[in-house]
C-alpha cells in the first residue's frame, strides 16, 4: 500500500497455510429403471439427470416405487368323509419377478449404511418391459446413464444393479467397460460391479472375458447374488386365487364352506373373506428377493469409510438384510476367484460362517495380481487425497509461479497428510516415513517448466495395506531344563 496521509495503518497479514478439505468418499450413483423421473409434476422430467437423493422416501417421491409383483396364490382345503375340514394350507409364489430391481437395490443399500446418493433413470421399469443396455442411442439405456453421470463432479461410486438382467455376459461386460473407463478419464470415481451370473458353469471365465484389460484397478466385482430378507411389492388385482378342494366321492362341500374355485383376484375378497386376504398376504411375504450384492456392497462402503476412513478394507463386515448367500462358497473355490493366475482379474466373495454370518470375504479390485492397485482401500485412498489436493490447490492457478506459492502449496498438502497419517491411513513410524511432498525449481521442475506456466508438486505416500493372509507359525521348542 502506498501511505500519502499521515496516521495509523492496519495490516492484516496471513501467516497460516490454506487448507485441503477432504472430499466425499462414497457418494454412489445407482443407474437404471424406474417408475417414473418426476420433478414439478412432469413425470419424465429427471430421466437422464442424475440426481441427489437422501433417503428412501426421497427416491420414492421423484422415482416412485418398485414393480409390483403378480403372485400366483394356492389355497388346498382338504374334507373327511363327514364333511369337516381336515387342514388347510396356503402358498404364494411370485409368477413372473421383474428384471427392474433398482428400487429393492436402493433399499439394501440403505439398510447396509448409505447416506446421500444420487439416481441416473434410464428409462421406464414396467412389469412387461426388458433391461437394454442401449448401445445403439448414447442417450438410451445404460450406457447413456454412464455418459450422463460424466458432468456429476460429486460422485465417487457407480453402480448398476439392473445390468445382471442384460441378456448377456458380453452385455454386461459392455456397461462394466463403460463405467471403467469413465473412472479412469475422471479419475475421481470407482466401479462396483457384480459379476454376472449366466448360469452355467463357466460364468466366472466368461465375465472376466467380457470385462476386457483395461483400467480395472478402477473398479472390483463381488459375488454371488444374496437371498435377502426384503419382501416383493405385490399387485393385489392380478394376483389371482386358484382354490383346489379335495372332497371324498360321496361328499358334498357344505353350504358355508369357502369357495374360491371360480379363480377371483386377491384385492376381491380383501372386504368379503379379511381372514383369508391376510393368510394370502402372509404367504407373500414369506417371498424375499434374490440381489446381486452391489447394492449391499456400496452401503458397506459409505458405512466403513464413515466410522474407520476410507483407508480401511471394506472386508470382514456383516451384510445386514441377508438371509444366505445363494451359493455356499468353500475355500477351495475363492482360490481361484481371488487369485487366478491367467487373467490377473479378483472377484471378491461374499461369504457365510457359522456363528458370524454372511460377511464381504474379500478386498481386492479387479487388477488383483496388481502389487500397486491390487486392493480397493489402496485405489480409493488415492482417489480421495488426489480429488482434495487437486479441489484445495484450486486457487494457485494464475498465482505467481515462486517459491512462496511453493512453500504455501508445500505446507498445506503436507498438514493434509500429516493429518492422514495420524488417523493410521499411512504407514512408517514417523511422517517423513510415510509420506513426501516436493516441489521447487530443480526439483520438480525445469526453467522451461517455469515459462510454459506448470507448477509441478509431486506427493509419495505409503499407503497402508490390508492383511489378507494371516499367518501364524507353530513350532516345536526342545525342553531346556
Amino acid at each position: 500500500m502506498n501511505y500519502k496521509t499521515p496516521g495509523v495503518f492496519i495490516e492484516e497479514i496471513s501467516t497460516l497455510p490454506a487448507s485441503v478439505a477432504g472430499v466425499e468418499t462414497a457418494v454412489p450413483a445407482f443407474i437404471g429403471y424406474t417408475e417414473k423421473a418426476e420433478e414439478d409434476g412432469d413425470p419424465d422430467a429427471l430421466h437422464f439427470v442424475p440426481t441427489r437423493i437422501t433417503s428412501l422416501l426421497d427416491y420414492r417421491e421423484k422415482f416412485g416405487g418398485p414393480v409390483p409383483e403378480t403372485f400366483d396364490l394356492t389355497i388346498e382345503d382338504e374334507y373327511n368323509s363327514d364333511a369337516e375340514l381336515v387342514s388347510r394350507a396356503f402358498s404364494a409364489s411370485p409368477a413372473s419377478p421383474s428384471d427392474f430391481i433398482l428400487y429393492y437395490s436402493l433399499q439394501f443399500y440403505f439398510n447396509n449404511g448409505g447416506g446421500p446418493c444420487y439416481i441416473v433413470s434410464v428409462g421406464d421399469a414396467t412389469s412387461g418391459g426388458s433391461v437394454g443396455k442401449g448401445s445403439a442411442d448414447p442417450m438410451d439405456g445404460l450406457l447413456g446413464g454412464i455418459k450422463a453421470l460424466e458432468r456429476m463432479d460429486e460422485p465417487t461410486l457407480i453402480v448398476f444393479p439392473d445390468a445382471v438382467n442384460l441378456g448377456s455376459t458380453t452385455d454386461y461386460g459392455e456397461v462394466v467397460r463403460a463405467a471403467l473407463g469413465q473412472c479412469n478419464n475422471l479419475q475421481d470415481r470407482f466401479t462396483i460391479s457384480d459379476m454376472y451370473d449366466n448360469g452355467t458353469s463357466s460364468a466366472v471365465e466368461d465375465f472376466r472375458d467380457a470385462v476386457g484389460m483395461s483400467f480395472l484397478k478402477y473398479g472390483a466385482a463381488y459375488h454371488p447374488y444374496l437371498e435377502t430378507s426384503l419382501n416383493y411389492a405385490f399387485d393385489a388385482s392380478n394376483s389371482t386365487i386358484t382354490h383346489n378342494i379335495d372332497l371324498p366321492g360321496s361328499v358334498s362341500l357344505p353350504g358355508d364352506a369357502l369357495d374360491l374355485t371360480s379363480g377371483p383376484s386377491l384385492a376381491s375378497i380383501e372386504s368379503s373373506n379379511p381372514n383369508i386376504y391376510r393368510s394370502l398376504e402372509a404367504e407373500i411375504k414369506k417371498s424375499y428377493v434374490t440381489l446381486p450384492p452391489s447394492g449391499a456392497v456400496a452401503g458397506i462402503y459409505a458405512r466403513v469409510d464413515r466410522n474407520r476412513g476410507v483407508w480401511k478394507a471394506p472386508a470382514n463386515v456383516s451384510v445386514n438384510s441377508v438371509i444366505q448367500p445363494t451359493v455356499k462358497i468353500t475355500n477351495e473355490r475363492q482360490n481361484s476367484l481371488n487369485v487366478d493366475a491367467t487373467s490377473g482379474k479378483s472377484i471378491n466373495a461374499i461369504r457365510s460362517f457359522t456363528g458370524k454370518g454372511t460377511l464381504v470375504w474379500g478386498a481386492r479390485t479387479l487388477a488383483g495380481n496388481d502389487n500397486e492397485w491390487r486392493y480397493v482401500p489402496v485405489r480409493r485412498l488415492f482417489i480421495y487425497v488426489e480429488e482434495s489436493v487437486k479441489k484445495a490447490t484450486e486457487f494457485v492457478v494464475f498465482e505467481p509461479n515462486d517459491a512462496n506459492t511453493w512453500v504455501r502449496v508445500r505446507a498445506m498438502i503436507e498438514n493434509f497428510l500429516t493429518d492422514l497419517w495420524r488417523d493410521g491411513a499411512l504407514a512408517g513410524a514417523t511422517a517423513e516415513q510415510a509420506f513426501y511432498v516436493k516441489v521447487g525449481l530443480g526439483e520438480t521442475m525445469t526453467s522451461q517448466d517455469i515459462l510454459e506456466g506448470r507448477m509441478i508438486v509431486e506427493i509419495g505416500m505409503a499407503a497402508v495395506r490390508p492383511a489378507e493372509f494371516i499367518i501364524i507359525r507353530f513350532m516345536h521348542k526342545l525342553q531346556e531344563s
